[in-house]
């Protein structure tokens, strides 16, 4: 495919698990699942920090495929806890509340890492 561009945000597990963070296909941006580790790698015990952590990761995502926030026309959240939706909505909110893509929150049983309370896969449209 001639017109596919693997983007990469250089977190060690895409080589291991064999995946990108995003993928770039003609006017499609698709972002991978996102989790909420902070700049030290850590994940904070709130779902809020942890949200923004992970909206943060996709904008810098969509960045490096020449797209933003306001290409992004859906969403969907998988969290550990569904109780707590109220604080992943205000995070994604702050950010797509203008944009309003479709987007879903879906509760999983757990993550990868007991640590980690939600991760994120966005898709965007640069037509």
């Amino acid at each position: 495919m001639s017109n596919r561009e693997n983007i990469s945000t250089g977190s060690k597990w895409e080589p291991i698990l064999g995946y990108s963070r995003a993928v770039k296909v003609g006017n499609y941006v698709h972002i991978s699942g996102t989790t909420g580790a902070g700049p030290d790698g850590k994940f904070d015990a709130d779902p809020y920090v942890q949200t923004v952590n992970a909206i943060k990761t996709i904008g810098e995502a969509l960045a490096k495929a020449g797209a933003s926030y306001k290409n992004v026309v859906r969403t969907r959240l998988y969290v550990t806890k569904i109780a707590d939706w109220e604080k992943y909505g205000r995070a994604h909110g702050e950010v797509f509340g203008e944009i309003r893509p479709a987007m879903a929150i879906v509760e999983v049983s757990k993550l990868i890492d007991p640590a980690m309370l939600v991760e994120i896969e966005a898709d965007a449209y640069l037509g």
